[in-house]
Parts: C-alpha cells; structure tokens; sequence
C-alpha cells in the first residue's frame, strides 16, 4: 500500500503493527491519505509509555508486547456472538448494529426497518464510496490527532457503523452499537464508527465492546460524533465483559455545534487493561456537554479515563464527573483538561473525580487540569481519594448489619451518585443492576472467606 516507514528500534508489536499497513491488507479499504498519514505519526512515536504526558500512567508499550491477528469473521464462531446478544447490553427495544470480529454483521443486527429519519451503512461501504461527508468527520478528530493509538486506528480501520440522523428527526426508539469479539483465539480489531446528528434532531446512542469466549483480545475502537445546531445526543458506554489479558483502547470525538447538548456516560466493570479517552470541541455557542462515569476494579484490572474538552467559542458550559471504586492490586487513573480559548468568554466549567480506594494496594491515579485564556470565566475542578468512613461502618453494624452488608450499602450509595446522571431511564436501570451485580460478587467474595 505504501513504501515501509523507517524508524528507531521498534518492539515487537510496533513492528507488527507497522508491517501490516505497509503489506497492504485487502480489508483497508478507501481513505488511502488518511490512511498513510495516520501511519506516519504512530511510525514515528511508536505505542505510548510513560514517558508520553498523556499515557503517564498507562504503560501501552509495556502491556502490549505482541500484536494480535486481525483475523476475519468464521461461521463457527457466529453462535458464540449469538449466545453473547442474548445478555442484556443494551436497551431491549434498541435497534441494535453488530460488529463481529472487526466487520458490519447485517445478519446479526437488528432486521426491520429503520426508526424514521435514521439511515445505516457500514463504514467499509462508506469509504469506499469516497463518502465525502464521512472522510470530513474522520478528520475531525482534534484535539486528538496527535494521539499516537487513535493514530493507530485510523491507518488500519477496518469496518464500523456510519449513522446519520436526519435534521429535525426525534428518534424515540434507541440505536445500539455492539462491538463483539469471540472466536477463541487472540486477535485484535480496529474499529471505527461515526454519527452525524443533523440540526435539531434527538437521538438515544449505546455502545457496547463485549468480549464472548475468554480470549486475549486488542480492540482499537473510536467513535466520532458530529451534533449539530440545537440537535441532542444522550449516549452511554460500557465494557461488557473481557478477559483479564485483554487490552481494549476506546476514543471518542465530539464537535458541538451551537445550541446543542450532549450527555455521556461510561460503566466499566473491566477486566484487563481499559483506556477510555474523551476528545471533544465546542464549534458553537451556548451548547452543554456532560460526561460522567463509573469505574468498578479489582484484581490487577486498569481503567484510565483521559479527556480534553476544548472551549473554541463563548457561553458553554461543560460538566465532568468520574467515580471509581478499585479493590486489591487495581489502578483507576483519571486525567481530564479543560481548555478555554482567549476568546470564549463566559465559559463555564467544572471537573470532579471521586474514588475510594480498598485496601493497601489498590491506587488512584488523579490530574485534573484547566488551561483558561479568557478572563471571564466561571471553572473549577476537584479530585479526592479516600476510604469507606469507619464510623459510618460502625453506626450500620451497630443495626445488625454485617461487616459486608455495611461495606456494600456505602459503596452502592457512592456508585448511584454517579448513575444519577443518567439522563436514560432504561440506561441507568441497567447500570445498577450490573453495578449492584459487582458489588454483590463483592460481598460473596467476602463472606466465603470469613
């Protein structure tokens, strides 16, 4: 496809990695530019460690020593993501859109039409049509172009959903992207997927990452959403299930047009090492954006949340707020900045991330930042860690609660708070169920070795 990139030593996945785009997979289809550009800036930085401000406490480099094959989708595998869609992920009424294995499953998607005013392809269809519109949102990825793994993603992207919502549209049914992986083996997929919500439209968005059989999976996955003027997108993440070697690496975009509002929230109840990272900008005035989230960690598992919400026009206000709860060896790691232009007066902004920490072992890693050039501001951020309050344990037990009982009311409290900022009924039901599940094994755990 290209002439091979030259470059310091390289490991062993980097190398991998490199070769596959340059021995030109048949799958890379369309986006040819993108595509060698992309692969010169990962060329050039290689996977991020430490050393890279951003990935301080991620060591990428460190935990992906070898690249998994991109294998393509087998028959035998397809009654695996069948028995996978049956667990509640999503809403039940969702029209659902499966990616299996890295490619559109249109057998495996939801059949019937569509909700009036949605249109679906895959991404593979749209970029080898050229679609203009959709090569235009690819790029408007910033401030995260610089991000050597979302680098990684757009040279080897291999299929997605692309879905546009009309303008004027209100989608009362939600939609529903599952990105699931199954097969038994190790292998990786790069996933990208885009949503274009016209002016003054509504739409309800879940997406899902899932991993069915206990496999070593690497999954690059990005989501680019585009809302327009006075348009409304609640969406909400999470991380299903996933082997504890796994590495999942999830970028989203978000470009605001005026007036608008977007409402986001993550579970990750993970396994594995998770990144999930928050690329968005506001192109409009007086449009909101919320993003909030909930980590739930134990064992050796690693969630990092980065985010960069990037204030380009006056009268916005963005709101932050991430609650992780980590037991054992876990590490939950929260970076988040606020960036406020020179001339976006009147901005208002504020950050909070809140864990509580169990045991001696288990770290929070915290660096909330604000970088504001205009003087007529109103933002803020907080970052606290701590420990269940002993005397709040003592009161609890003193009722005839056990030591278990005690321990998992506080947690369950600390977690809603979080939860309530779901604006989705459905979506926030489902969360509790599978937070309350969490703590529950928890409890179990606990108890059996008492």
């Amino acid at each position: 496809m290209n002439k091979p990139f030259l470059q310091r030593a390289r490991t062993e996945a980097e190398t991998a990695l490199i070769e596959r785009f340059d021995q030109g997979d048949r799958r890379l289809v369309g986006a040819t530019d993108l595509r060698v550009q992309a692969m010169r800036r990962f060329a050039e930085t290689g996977l991020p460690n430490r050393r890279v401000e951003a990935w301080h406490y991620t060591d990428l480099r460190g935990a992906m020593r070898t690249a998994a094959l991109v294998r393509a989708p087998e028959a035998a595998t397809l009654p695996m993501a069948r028995e996978c869609l049956k667990k509640p992920q999503a809403q039940s009424d969702a029209c659902r859109f499966v990616i299996f294995n890295g490619v559109y499953s249109e057998e495996l998607s939801t059949a019937g039409p569509l909700p009036e005013g949605v249109s679906v392809l895959s991404l593979a269809a749209a970029l080898a049509a050229g679609d203009a519109e959709i090569l235009d949102a690819l790029k408007a990825e910033t401030p995260g172009e610089g991000d050597a793994i979302v680098a990684l993603n757009t040279a080897l992207m291999q299929d997605g959903v692309v879905i546009r919502v009309a303008p004027g549209a209100r989608v009362a049914r939600p939609l529903a992207i599952l990105n699931l992986m199954s097969g038994g083996f190790a292998q990786a997929a790069f996933l990208r997927s885009v949503l274009i919500v016209g002016a003054g439209a509504a739409v309800m968005l879940d997406e899902v990452t899932a991993v069915c059989a206990p496999d070593a999976t690497q999954a690059n996955e990005a989501l680019t959403v585009i809302v327009g003027d006075g348009a409304r997108v609640d969406y909400a993440a999470q991380v299903a299930e996933q082997d504890p070697r796994s590495v999942a690496l999830h970028s989203l975009f978000v470009v605001m047009g005026a007036n608008a509002t977007f409402n986001g929230f993550c579970l990750t109840p993970c396994a594995g090492l998770v990144r999930r990272q928050i690329f968005a900008r506001m192109n409009g005035e007086h449009s909101t954006i919320s993003l909030g989230g909930l980590s739930l960690l134990r064992g050796k598992e690693h969630a990092d949340t980065t985010l960069v919400i990037d204030h380009a026009v006056p009268n916005c206000v963005s709101r932050e707020f991430f609650r992780h709860i980590l037991e054992d060896e876990s590490t939950g790691v929260f970076q988040g900045k606020v960036v406020v232009r020179q001339h976006a007066q009147k901005t208002d902004g504020g950050m909070k991330s809140q864990a509580i920490v169990l045991g001696e072992d288990a770290s929070m890693n915290n660096k909330p930042e604000l970088e504001i050039f205009a003087d007529d501001v109103v933002c803020g951020h907080g970052a606290t860690v701590g420990q269940l309050d002993a005397n709040q344990i003592f009161y609890l037990r003193a009722r005839g609660l056990s030591r278990g009982e005690a321990e998992s009311l506080l947690l369950e409290a600390f977690a809603n708070e979080a939860l309530d900022m779901i604006a989705d009924e459905s979506v926030r039901a489902r969360f509790a169920l599978q937070s309350d599940a969490w703590l529950s094994g928890r409890h179990s755990a606990g108890e059996s070795g008492r």
